[in-house]
């Protein structure tokens, strides 16, 4: 834990006097644009990754990225998707997937999950991942599962009533992306483009 009273001292010292405006702001209003849906993954950091500022992102985090599709029951996913969209307004919705995922390197490679029933059960989620990426043509690679996986999370978020609504009347739009760790690269899904290449040497 000593690392973690460092950086809070490194931040009371040196980071917060300089945002200490915006800091002040912030205690009163929170207003994010994005709804940023990302894997736990501890090497992906959505602020670092789009370089956005405290109270830019309202963020998601579960393994996989993945969103289960809506149901009757409440859980906490659900209701802060309806909370972004309903109650601050965010005009994007991005569902992030990653390289080297864990969840679908499981996947991909038919892991024996018998140790981590919890987690076995979570990854169901992306049964519709592995329908799609498998209609494809797939061949196991696990870079295409997570692309498809992103695909079929954007299509389970919309079931949920308030994105459905919000996108049906243009407030907001839904993004996918496919972040690489190795380059810092950021890939739109359906361009061909990179939205953040990692510029020549």
């Amino acid at each position: 834990m000593q690392h973690l009273a460092d950086g809070i001292r490194r931040f009371q010292q040196g980071v917060f006097p300089t945002k200490a405006e915006l800091f002040a702001q912030l205690a009163t209003t929170h207003r994010p644009r994005t709804l940023f849906i990302g894997c736990s993954d501890a090497r992906v950091v959505p602020e670092l990754i789009t370089q956005q500022e405290p109270g830019e992102l309202f963020v998601i985090r579960t393994a996989g990225n993945l969103v289960p599709a809506h149901s009757a029951d409440a859980d906490g996913i659900t209701a802060s998707i309806e909370y972004a969209i309903n109650a601050l307004g965010v005009t994007d919705v991005v569902v992030c997937g990653h390289s080297a995922c864990g969840a679908m390197t499981a996947l991909a490679e038919n892991q024996d999950m018998s140790a981590l029933p919890t987690t076995a059960g979570w990854l169901r989620h992306a049964d519709a991942s592995l329908a799609r990426a498998a209609a494809a043509d797939w061949h196991g690679e696990v870079d295409v599962l997570v692309r498809h996986n992103v695909l079929a999370q954007l299509a389970n978020l919309m079931t949920h009533p308030s994105v459905a609504r919000a996108a049906a009347s243009g407030q907001i739009s839904l993004h996918g992306w496919v972040f690489d760790i190795a380059t810092g690269t950021v890939a739109e899904l359906g361009r061909d483009d990179l939205i953040a290449p990692v510029p020549a040497a």
